[in-house]
C-alpha cells in the first residue's frame, strides 16, 4: 500500500510542492517542517489558516504526522475498489482532479481528513506532545455508568479541543467561500469530526483487595481509528445527493424520494465519474481489474497518456 507518495511534504523538502501555483485544500501539506517556513510558504492557505499555523506549530507537526493514518485508513477503505484512494505524487492538490468534483468520493475524504484532525490533535494533547492542551480537564470527581459509581482518573481524550481547533484551522477556507461546494465541505468535514467523538469508549482499571474492583477509575479514549473508518465508509455508501436551497444556507434532496441529510450523513451533489472509463479531463484511464498493485500509479495518472 502506497500510503504517503513522495510527491507529498510530510518529510521530503518543501520546495517539491511549492512548484504549482494553485492549491485548493492545502492544508494537506502540513508535515514536520520548520513552522514558520511552513507557514509562510504552503500556498493556499486563508489568513485564518496561516494565523493558526504560525500559533500553533507543534499543532500543525501532529497534524502533518497523522496524515499517512487517515490516508492509509482512506485506502483500506477502498482497497478493493478501482479507486482506492490513490495519491497522485507531484500534484498539488495531493488526490489530482478528483477533487474538481463534487462527488461522494470526495465527500468521503474530506470527512476522513477531518476525523484525522481531530484524532491527532486529540492524541497529541493526551501525549503531552502540545503546549496549548493536555487531557480533558472536565473529566474529574466521580461520575457512574451501568456497572455503578467510577472515579475520573488517569488521561481522557481531549476531544472537544481537538474538534475545536479542527473546526477553526479546517474549515476556515470553506467559511470564507460560503458556496455551495464550500457548503458541501463543511456538512462533511463535521460529520467526520463527529464520527470520531461518537466511538468515544470509557475504559476503567480495577482497584481492591484480591480483584475485587471495590474503587474503580476511568478515563475516556478515543476508539481505533478503524472504526472511525468504517463507519464513515457506511455513510459512504448511503450518502444523499443534495442541491442547495433557495436562501442557499443549506441543503434539499437533489431527488424527491430521496431523504434529507441528517449532521451524520455525508453528501455530495455530483455523480462520481465512471472509473472504468478513460477520462482526460477526470484524468482517470482504464486499467483491467487483475492489474496488480501497482496499476493505480498509471490509472490515477494526470498527464493523459
Amino acid at each position: 500500500m502506497n500510503a504517503v507518495p513522495s510527491g507529498v511534504c510530510f518529510y521530503l523538502s518543501v520546495a517539491i510542492c511549492w512548484l504549482t501555483a494553485e492549491v485548493d485544500a492545502s492544508w494537506w501539506y502540513m508535515g514536520t517542517l520548520g513552522s514558520q517556513v511552513m507557514c509562510d510558504n504552503i500556498p493556499g492557505l486563508v489568513n485564518k489558516q496561516r494565523q493558526l499555523c504560525r500559533q500553533h506549530p507543534k499543532v500543525m507537526q501532529a497534524i502533518g504526522a497523522g496524515m499517512k493514518d487517515w490516508i492509509s485508513e482512506c485506502q483500506h477503505q477502498f482497497r478493493a475498489h478501482r479507486w482506492n484512494c490513490y495519491t497522485t505524487a507531484r500534484d498539488h492538490s495531493l488526490f489530482g482532479r478528483l477533487l474538481l468534483r463534487s462527488s461522494r468520493e470526495v465527500a468521503f475524504v474530506y470527512a476522513v481528513s477531518s476525523a484525522g484532525v481531530v484524532y491527532s490533535v486529540a492524541r497529541a494533547c493526551s501525549q503531552g506532545e502540545l503546549d496549548s492542551c493536555s487531557c480533558d480537564p472536565s473529566r474529574t470527581g466521580s461520575s457512574q455508568d451501568a456497572r455503578g459509581s467510577f472515579d475520573w482518573g488517569g488521561c481522557s481524550d481531549h476531544v472537544e479541543h481537538a474538534m475545536r481547533f479542527s473546526q477553526a484551522f479546517v474549515d476556515a477556507r470553506e467559511r470564507k467561500e460560503r458556496d455551495a461546494r464550500a457548503l458541501m465541505n463543511l456538512h462533511n468535514n463535521q460529520a467526520g469530526r463527529k464520527a470520531v467523538k461518537r466511538f468515544m469508549t470509557l475504559q476503567c482499571k480495577c482497584h481492591g483487595v484480591s480483584g475485587s474492583c471495590s474503587v474503580r477509575t476511568c478515563w475516556s479514549a478515543m476508539a481505533d481509528f478503524r472504526r472511525t473508518g468504517d463507519h464513515l465508509r457506511k455513510r459512504y455508501n448511503g450518502a444523499v445527493q443534495v442541491a442547495v436551497n433557495q436562501y442557499g444556507t443549506g441543503f434539499t434532496a437533489a431527488h424527491a424520494h430521496f431523504k434529507r441529510p441528517s449532521k451524520n450523513d455525508l453528501v455530495y451533489s455530483e455523480d462520481s465519474p465512471d472509473y472504468c472509463v478513460r477520462n482526460q479531463d477526470s484524468g482517470f484511464k482504464s486499467k483491467p481489474l487483475n492489474a496488480g498493485p501497482g496499476a493505480f500509479t498509471s490509472f490515477l495518472s494526470l498527464d493523459g497518456n
